[in-house]
């Protein structure tokens, strides 16, 4: 399951020069966004996940898709598929935010913290079985 946006941007839009781009984010500031976004998940959800990793990549792997706009993917069994085979020897889930197709996303640093919160809790909601569709219809695609 994964995390696409619509990557088109307005031609000749004004930019504001007292914004930071959104480019400038720094490796470093990129984990700590991820970080950030993982503390609005309520602490509820979070006691929930179960065997979970969470991962930043500058791009996605040519086997996750399609890379130009893949923000994040979730990889892993959801709980609501997980039975009694599932815990011996299974490796953990990955969580994996994509840096770069959410630098390209963005024009301003504010929008990449925005961005990456949204898409953390989307790919979290993965983990709980909740489809692209369901998000879709709560807001959260």
């Amino acid at each position: 399951m994964s995390h696409y946006r619509n990557m088109t941007s307005s031609p000749g839009a004004p930019t504001e020069p007292s914004r930071r781009r959104a480019i400038d984010v720094t490796e470093e500031e990129f984990e700590e966004l991820v970080s950030d976004g993982l503390d609005l998940v309520p602490s509820e959800l979070m006691e929930q996940l179960d065997n979970v990793v969470f991962l930043v990549e500058e791009e996605p792997r040519p086997d996750q898709g399609d890379g130009g706009d893949l923000l994040g993917i979730y990889e892993g069994t959801p709980l609501t598929e997980r039975d009694g085979w599932w815990a011996s020897g299974s490796l953990p889930d990955a969580i994996t935010i994509f840096r770069g197709p959410t630098l390209r996303h963005c024009d301003y640093a504010d929008e990449v913290a925005e961005e990456v919160a949204v898409t953390v809790i989307h790919e979290i909601a993965h983990h709980f079985g909740i489809s692209d569709e369901q998000l879709d219809e709560l807001g959260w695609a």
